[in-house]
């Protein structure tokens, strides 16, 4: 079998350079490692490896970035080897750098802060910079909610149309998983879900802002017709005469405009009322004062542009005008000073723009009359475009060379925020290009503030860390440095190890530990500079100063796989996998499981890798997850839909979520367009707090849906998921009269049991989830909705009930009911049973840290101290327990 094995691998033409986001080094079975290369500006010799390809995606929001620069021999298939690509080196795994503001005392620079925003109360334009601070800060702790709040309160107070388009475009970018259409065009009007702060009228439109109208301005009728200019001059009309005319609807034109070969009749009142210069010319000592005809044949302007200007002068709007003749009277109005008129052009154009066609074709004019307006417009559908636009020449020759910030700063539209964000974008999108780098050196020429100095220093350190350029790597870290951002010592040494100076590096790191206090990532980032026990040494107490850094559960891993203790390297990467789910972990278990010749769990972890990140390349981006599981085929038991609904259950009542994950994988390979599964998908993703994959996975759901009631829940369900619970619950009461359905009744339950209810109201969502329960559905479903008929029992004081429902759950393998049950009998005073009933969970669930949790509120001092204990050890990302010890200490 494994030569069979071995030849299927060997037929295969693999694509080389393919993008991912591994940061593993393969050498084969038997082959040396090499050592790590070294190089100043492009680094390395022509004799060294060049580089591994670039990742396809890096997430900048959980502030970090992979450096996939380990040193390689895997260039082709070993014949000799078990594995097609050999295994993972030890020495050549490094730790990410976070591409973000990281403070050594993250508590304390908050606070200073939260300082500057209350001594900044009522000055919006440094509210809105603070904001922006704190998203910076937040960004190293990779909490989206936090991002997203932040995000948020910069808008409210942005007080300029560029700041306000710049941040509805971000919070619009951060949640383009949630759209029912992933692609909608960039400037369409709002819909009834559309977030007000996103709206791209009331971004650019003064008086449209969230903190004038709370009404969309997409959703409100036009406004009347501005009031038309009254004439500040007559020439030889009496008072009553110049009332007789305004009460008259006949016009008077005193004035012509001689045009080439034609004439343009206007009012010399109203013309004069445009600016001061006109009223000059028109009763001031010129002679054009004492004529009644004019030539303007060489001020630049047609017939029928001057049309539209005594059009405006007489009734203040500009109406049936096509862009061109606009354009025309931008620019009449800005060489005869007409700031009214201008500001009338500039608001008339930018509401024509509706993509980034239209604006293409407008900004170098808006930015040549220094319409800020319609720049602005422009500016908003390419960013709502992005990044698909950045890979538009004209856009990126715009947004990236010093010259096209230079024309944007005259307009008013350059500014910090603009290429924070679009830096932020193209890191996201390649970390390596040069439209990275670009884009961060105007970054850092728009920087002021001395935070916005050292984010835009020290990002440009990763990138071209990333690249290769070690010696320019540490320049701008050293500039970072410069300017207060002591993390990016840790960039510093990084690149000068790069460099060959390993010591230097060494020496660097305990420097700033003995002059700070000491946190996980100077330890994370010395033992790379050291050997043997002293590594091991700081890798043991980064993991103790903060558990959630994955690197050193890898490197010991790998250490554990070299020494052939398979099953101990195993044991120590699942424990990063047991509270945080990271792709090139779940990968790095999945070679173990291979080496080990498991291959069943090695397939289970791929399918996993693949619901993640569908497009994810294997070994070291050389080979594409399905074509792994394809190979593996042979050694790996077939299964059947209804062998896989057999495995999904057993699964699901072990509360193992990532085996789960795989078999609804497995089973959408078969059926890919299986709305129901879809949703399945995206409620364990939600379970594994994969949040961005879970609505992703829901609009699949929805899009593939065969039939109307199904598309209008999962709608509701991306609505709910979104924060609008009313608009949720309408789509649940239309579903449900199309056809009654388990998932309507379910989606109708949650999102009214999702407030503070009344007894009365909280029996009226069990009858939802009885009617529910009456409809076709699988026990899974069935078991979460017997699940919460218990607990709303339970907040009725219905015990009895409650247990009734719990058992009901179990019957059917919801095997979190336990935990409800164990409520039961502690409300009952029987704590022993609600300890034992905790306890059968943890011997069932693969997942048991909040079992753990739960039943240290069950059992006595120390079994509770023990219990919590555990629940540390097994998700250090877990609070209550901290917070009991530390109770527990000061009493």
């Amino acid at each position: 079998m494994a030569n069979n094995f071995l030849t299927t691998i060997r037929s295969l033409k693999l694509i080389e350079g393919c993008k991912a986001a591994q940061i593993y080094a393969f050498t084969a079975a038997g082959a040396g490692a090499s050592t790590s290369g070294t190089g100043d500006g492009g680094g390395g010799s022509g004799g060294k490896q060049p580089p591994p390809p670039p990742p396809r995606s890096l997430s900048v929001q959980s502030g970090s970035l992979c450096y996939p620069h380990a040193p390689s021999t895997s260039g082709s298939f070993v014949p000799d080897s078990p594995l097609p690509f050999g295994l993972p080196v030890a020495a050549a795994l490094e730790p990410a750098l976070d591409a973000c503001l990281r403070p050594v005392d993250h508590v304390e620079e908050l606070a200073a802060s939260f300082r500057r925003m209350s001594s900044a109360e009522g000055e919006d334009e440094d509210l809105c910079d603070v904001f922006l601070e704190q998203l910076a800060l937040f960004h190293a702790l990779g909490d989206a909610r936090l991002l997203r709040r932040t995000l948020r309160a910069a808008r409210v107070h942005a007080t300029d149309p560029h700041r306000r388009v710049v941040l509805a475009a971000w919070l619009r970018f951060e949640r383009r998983e949630d759209e029912f259409d992933p692609t909608p065009p960039p400037l369409a009007p709002c819909t009834t879900t559309t977030p007000l702060l996103e709206c791209p009228r009331a971004a650019v439109f003064a008086g449209e802002s969230p903190g004038v109208d709370p009404v969309c301005p997409c959703r409100r009728p036009p406004p009347p017709p501005p009031t038309p200019p009254t004439p500040r001059f007559s020439r030889s009309t009496s008072s009553a005469d110049q009332m007789g005319d305004e009460d008259g609807d006949e016009e008077t034109n005193d004035l012509w405009f001689i045009i080439g070969e034609e004439e343009v009749a206007c009012e010399r009142s109203c013309i004069a009322a445009l600016s001061k210069p006109l009223s000059t010319l028109l009763y001031g000592g010129f002679a054009e004062a004492q004529r009644d005809r004019i030539d303007f044949s060489r001020d630049g302007i047609t017939p029928r542009g001057m049309r539209a200007v005594a059009a405006y002068s007489r009734h203040g709007r500009l109406d049936d005008f096509p862009p061109d003749t606009i354009l025309e009277v931008l620019a009449f109005s800005n060489k005869f000073c007409c700031d009214g008129l201008k500001d009338a052009c500039d608001n008339k154009l930018a509401n024509m723009v509706s993509g980034v066609d239209d604006a293409l074709s407008l900004i170098d004019l808006g930015l040549e009359e220094a319409a800020h307006l319609l720049v602005a417009t422009c500016l908003q559908a390419f960013l709502r475009e992005l990044p698909k636009s950045l890979s538009n020449p004209d856009v990126a020759r715009l947004l990236c060379s010093p010259e096209g910030r230079e024309r944007l700063d005259i307009a008013g539209n350059a500014s910090f925020a603009l290429y924070y964000f679009l830096s932020y974008v193209a890191m996201e999108e390649d970390i390596r290009s040069n439209t990275t780098v670009m884009l961060l050196e105007r970054l850092c020429e728009c920087a002021e503030l001395p935070w916005q100095k050292q984010l835009a220093l020290h990002q440009l350190g990763c990138v071209m860390l990333e690249r290769g350029e070690f010696k320019d790597a540490q320049g701008w870290f050293e500039d970072a440095i410069a300017e207060g951002h002591m993390y990016s010592l840790a960039g510093v040494a990084r690149a000068k190890y790069k460099r060959g100076h390993k010591y230097s590096a060494y020496k660097m790191m305990n420097s700033i530990m003995g002059d700070y206090e000491p946190a996980g990532w100077m330890y994370q980032e010395r033992s790379l500079y050291c050997v043997g026990k002293e590594k091991m040494a700081d890798l043991r107490i980064a993991t103790e100063l903060d558990p959630t850094l994955s690197y050193p559960y890898k490197y010991r891993a790998v250490a554990l796989l070299e020494e052939d203790k398979l099953e101990s390297a195993v044991e120590e990467i699942s424990k990063v996998l047991a509270f945080k789910m990271v792709t090139d972990c779940l990968e790095l278990r999945a070679w173990f499981y291979l080496a080990l010749e498991d291959y069943e769990s090695a397939v289970r972890d791929v399918r996993a890798i693949l619901t993640l990140d569908p497009s994810y390349m294997m070994f070291h981006g050389k080979m594409h997850g399905e074509q792994l599981i394809e190979i593996l085929r042979a050694h790996v038991q077939q299964w059947d839909m209804a062998d896989c609904w057999m495995q999904l259950y057993d699964r699901w009542s072990e509360v193992d979520d990532i085996g789960s994950l795989a078999v609804v994988q497995q089973m959408l390979t078969r059926e890919p367009g299986n709305s129901s599964l879809r949703f399945r998908q995206s409620l364990l993703l939600l379970r594994l707090n994969c949040q961005k994959a879970a609505m992703r996975s829901l609009r699949f759901a929805r899009n593939s849906s065969a039939h109307e009631h199904e598309r209008l829940v999962y709608e509701g369900w991306i609505l709910y998921d979104t924060g609008h619970r009313e608009e949720a619950l309408a789509k649940a009461e239309q579903s449900i009269k199309i056809q009654r359905s388990f998932e309507a009744f379910f989606l109708q339950a949650y999102a009214l049991g999702d407030a503070n209810l009344d007894t009365e109201s909280a029996l009226s969502v069990v009858q939802l989830l009885e009617q529910a329960n009456s409809c076709a559905s699988d026990n899974l479903r069935k078991g979460q909705a017997y699940n919460n008929m218990g607990s709303i029992y339970v907040d009725c004081d219905l015990l009895d009930e409650a247990a009734e429902c719990y058992n009901i759950a179990l019957n059917i393998k919801h095997t979190r009911a336990h935990q409800g049950l164990a409520r039961v009998h502690y409300l009952k005073n029987r704590k022993k049973a609600a300890y034992g009933e905790m306890s059968q969970l943890i011997k069932v669930a693969k997942n048991s840290a909040s079992a753990y949790e739960k039943r240290s509120e069950y059992g006595e001092r120390e079994e509770a101290k023990s219990d919590l204990n555990m629940a540390t050890f097994l998700d250090p990302t877990r609070t209550y327990p901290y917070r009991y010890r530390a109770a527990g200490k000061c009493t």
